[in-house]
């Protein structure tokens, strides 16, 4: 365990509220069975933060598990998925054979490159019950030279990623680098994706390590060089620029971004990809059958939108 460093940036300067580049708002998605998102990214201000090119915020709530809830089998190529959940139990299927039921801070990461199908369901065993559920879903944009890369699935337990605490936070490291602490999941650009619980009062220092930073705050307030903030804003900070969060309340949030992603890219259902040529021959390939069943979970799929 890694204690976080204590040297952080002056608050009650002018400068400190321009630190701040843009706030998002996330958009209400109804997904179906009582279970609402937040789309965070991508926004009509904001495609990316480094490579996170999708983010979904699973906000607390009770939900009846029927079939309603679960997400069928669908394709994706150009990305990778990162699944973290707060609370409630996924389980994971995908079509190159992974099985894995994800856990309150555990991380998924499926790389879909050249193409992948799975769907995300509730445990069997807790089918017909209410359940708690919360958590964030999460796209990566891969560079344009690993577009094209085979598809693999990865899985770490809570106990696996790094932990970083401090001055009253505590810092769980689900993917990339931050705060000299590599979580052990393979990437292929520099990024990291955080879920960081704050004590009222404590401080956390965000230096200028990722070129791209931002903050999502899924409860509590904080303030940063004076300004308060509310939760389920995302926070994008300037580049190049250290900045310090203050609590001023017991607060939980997720910290992600990494290096500009080397272009725009292109997003259709759930296909990302520098060329829409590629995502053109991508629909004819689902629509066609031409991605490979998901493993035990072959019966159903979603069809291509119209």
């Amino acid at each position: 365990m890694r204690t976080l460093p204590t040297i952080d940036p002056p608050f009650g300067n002018a400068r400190a509220a321009d630190l701040v580049e843009t706030i998002l708002v996330p958009r209400t998605r109804d997904l179906g069975g009582g279970l609402t998102v937040g789309r965070v990214l991508p926004s009509a201000h904001r495609q990316m933060v480094g490579p996170f090119i999708l983010l979904d915020n699973m906000a607390p709530a009770n939900i009846l598990l029927t079939e309603e809830f679960d997400v069928r089998p669908h394709p994706h190529i150009g990305l990778a998925t990162v699944t973290y959940i707060h609370s409630g139990e996924i389980v994971h299927r995908d079509s190159i054979g992974s099985l894995q039921t994800i856990m309150p801070g555990e991380v998924n990461w499926m790389t879909a490159g050249r193409g992948i199908a799975h769907s995300e369901r509730a445990p069997e065993g807790a089918r017909n019950t209410v359940r708690r559920i919360a958590g964030f879903q999460t796209w990566v944009a891969l560079p344009r030279a690993h577009e094209e890369a085979a598809p693999s699935f990865v899985h770490r337990g809570r106990d696996e990623l790094p932990l970083i605490e401090g001055n009253g936070a505590s810092v769980h490291l689900a993917v990339g680098s931050l705060y000299g602490e590599r979580a052990p999941v393979p990437t292929f650009s520099e990024m990291f994706f955080a879920d960081v619980t704050l004590s009222a009062g404590a401080r956390l220092p965000v230096d200028a390590e990722h070129e791209e930073r931002g903050a999502f705050l899924v409860e509590g307030e904080i303030e940063i060089g004076g300004e308060p903030y509310q939760p389920g804003r995302m926070i994008v900070f300037r580049p190049g620029e250290a900045v310090a969060l203050t609590a001023r309340t017991p607060a939980r949030l997720v910290l992600l971004g990494g290096a500009t992603m080397d272009g725009p890219r292109h997003i259709w259902w759930n296909f990302v990809s520098s060329s829409t040529d590629r995502i053109e021959a991508a629909k004819n390939d689902w629509k066609l059958g031409r991605f490979d069943k998901v493993f035990g979970d072959e019966e159903q799929f979603i069809p291509l939108p119209a």
